[in-house]
């Protein structure tokens, strides 16, 4: 298979082009040059915000482009309008923000959609975006040839959101650490690998149309995530349960400064954590354990010193320590 990754030197651009290597796929990717490229791929350079920026991509064919392009849907447009012709499928990796906020528990694909933005408009925000770039896929290849893979919470290795180094970072400090519970309280996610894995499975497969693509709900608790942190670092920490009502009272904002934790029984929890994923896991999604990720993001993390390259425009997520002590002495009152 010749595939071709827009970007790949990024969390899941970077799983996908080395599960692609795995597979002894022959590998393109089209950057920026900002980062080196995994060994063994073909590398072209372009700015797809800059004029020209596609110009590398005019000429050569490929069976299956992976693009995961998350801001102005020109891009995706301008990338997809370029390649059709030439490209068997077209891989996009959106999200499932696109629906329509709160989705109920359970949703499946067929649940209400943002209204998208235009498949050539610039940014406008993070949901319609996503959506409008869906349609820019669809619009050039047809709802046959286009797979939209709408991810959840997605962990692994060379993540450069945050959500689980800063766990890993917190409880490798030590000391009391606030685990906002419950500790039964279900989480759902995948593991970048995992996404990779199964977008080269629906390209070999010949999918189409959109996938939910998190593990099934319920694939690993707050607790085992959590302790599954402790046992890697080997740290002192020390976790301790605290009940959702304290953390709101105090003012915490759950998913941004608490990464991964919504509170149970809230519309946010459902969305986030409730997913009908049977679609993709009948077409072969497979989920490792959260000891694995956690374990292997750990090493990553470790490997480049324990400081996590967070993308550009993006706050880092966690807890101000002055803040979680303040919320630990409220729980034990």
């Amino acid at each position: 298979m010749r595939l071709l990754v827009l970007g790949g030197t990024e969390f899941v651009g970077r799983a996908v082009v080395e599960a692609a290597l795995g597979r002894g796929w022959d590998v393109t990717v089209l950057n920026r040059g900002r980062r080196v490229p995994t060994a063994g791929v073909r590398s072209l350079r372009g700015d797809r915000t800059a004029p020209d920026g596609l110009a590398a991509l005019t000429e050569g064919t490929w069976d299956a482009v992976v693009d995961t392009w998350s801001a102005a849907p020109r891009a995706v447009h301008d990338a997809a309008q370029l390649l059709r012709g030439r490209v068997g499928r077209y891989v996009y990796v959106s999200s499932c923000s696109v629906y329509d906020w709160a989705p109920s528990a359970g949703y499946a694909e067929d649940a209400p959609l943002v209204e998208g933005a235009e498949p050539d408009a610039d940014a406008t925000e993070y949901a319609r975006d996503k959506r409008g770039g869906e349609l820019a896929a669809v619009e050039a290849f047809g709802a046959d040839h286009s797979v939209l893979v709408r991810a959840g919470l997605i962990l692994g290795p060379y993540e450069n959101v945050g959500r689980l180094p800063w766990w890993l970072g917190r409880i490798a400090r030590g000391g009391p650490v606030l685990a906002p519970g419950p500790r039964e309280l279900p989480l759902q996610y995948v593991d970048a690998r995992d996404l990779a894995e199964w977008c080269l499975g629906a390209v070999e497969q010949g999918l189409s149309g959109p996938y939910n693509l998190i593990s099934a709900p319920g694939h690993t608790t707050m607790g085992e995530l959590l302790e599954a942190c402790v046992r890697v670092t080997g740290g002192p920490a020390e976790l301790r349960w605290t009940a959702p009502e304290v953390i709101l009272d105090a003012g915490v904002e759950p998913w941004t400064q608490l990464p991964v934790w919504v509170p149970p029984g809230s519309d946010m929890h459902d969305a986030l954590h409730s997913a009908d994923v049977s679609r993709a896991l009948a077409t072969g999604l497979s989920c490792r354990p959260v000891g694995e990720t956690v374990a292997d993001t750990w090493g990553w993390l470790r490997s480049i010193g324990g400081t996590v390259p967070v993308r550009p425009g993006r706050t880092p997520p966690g807890l101000d320590p002055e803040e979680e002590a303040k919320v630990l002495g409220l729980s034990a009152s």
